[in-house]
């Protein structure tokens, strides 16, 4: 009888598929202190969406974490208002204009990030745009507005980042922002558009994951719930009602969603991905 590990042996003699992880997918973190792993020291962040809302105070956090960060938004003197908070923090930044949903502008942000940083090893993937309306009064441009910057971008800016991570030949990081509206219908605003967007994201979140996990790169994604940023707060007639249905009584600090992100983007999360962390308050309890 042929043992397991003659088995093993042959399949990596023929290049059949076996469960033997590839040696740079293994991270050893056993003699590194537990807060030592949260740690991004020497690590280069991108962070689209990043002018404002989570996107801004996650870079701070990334920065804070140790990271050089690339600040990416459509407005760019947004961006560059974070990036120089960031240097304040004596981390490099650069902030660029840049937008998303234009695959070549992508590639191009990408490229100069790699340029003037001189590396990429974490995508937190996080520009967004949601609007409110019923189905049957949606327009064609409502409904493609949303899709294109909720899931196209999200599509684009993870094929360059992991591009750029694989031709690096080392372990990356790519985030997506996603939304605990991938996983329920909220209320009592409408917007179909949105959470098809987001559902969309945990998808895609989950089949890149399975796709670069032997690379070395991981995928995961973050769905929070409702967050006191400029966005949210600019509806404030529908919040009575979702501090209602949260179990917590109240609308997330964006500086509650950070811990999750410097989290998944750090050695500590050296083993998860294809995983969306709901941050939500307990809204999907019910």
């Amino acid at each position: 009888m042929i043992s397991r590990k003659e088995r093993s042996r042959e399949r990596v003699q023929t290049g059949e598929r076996a469960l033997i992880l590839p040696a740079r997918a293994v991270m050893t973190t056993t003699t590194m202190n537990v807060l030592d792993t949260f740690r991004l020291d020497e690590k280069i962040a991108m962070v689209t969406g990043a002018g404002r809302g989570i996107g801004r105070t996650c870079a701070l956090a990334l920065a804070e974490a140790g990271a050089d960060v690339a600040c990416i938004d459509l407005n760019g003197e947004s961006a560059t208002e974070t990036a120089e908070m960031i240097q304040r923090l004596d981390r490099r930044s650069i902030g660029l204009a840049c937008d998303v949903t234009d695959s070549h502008a992508v590639d191009r942000a990408v490229a100069r990030v790699i340029d003037e940083l001189g590396s990429l090893d974490i995508a937190f993937n996080n520009a967004g745009i949601c609007n409110h309306a019923p189905t049957e009064e949606m327009t064609d441009e409502q409904w493609l507005s949303v899709i294109d910057v909720n899931l196209n971008a999200v599509f684009y800016c993870s094929r360059a980042a992991g591009r750029a991570m694989l031709r690096q030949g080392r372990d990356g990081r790519i985030i997506n922002t996603a939304s605990m509206s991938g996983q329920i219908v909220n209320h009592p605003q409408l917007q179909s558009g949105y959470n098809a967007s987001k559902a969309g994201v945990i998808q895609l979140t989950r089949s890149l994951a399975a796709e670069w996990a032997p690379k070395g790169i991981t995928v995961n994604s973050i769905s929070p719930g409702y967050t006191g940023t400029e966005m949210t707060l600019a509806v404030k007639e529908y919040h009575d009602d979702w501090r209602r249905d949260t179990p917590m009584g109240r609308l997330a600090e964006p500086t509650e969603i950070c811990g999750a992100v410097v989290f998944l983007a750090s050695p500590a999360a050296s083993f998860i991905t294809g995983h969306d962390l709901v941050i939500d308050g307990g809204f999907t309890c019910w």
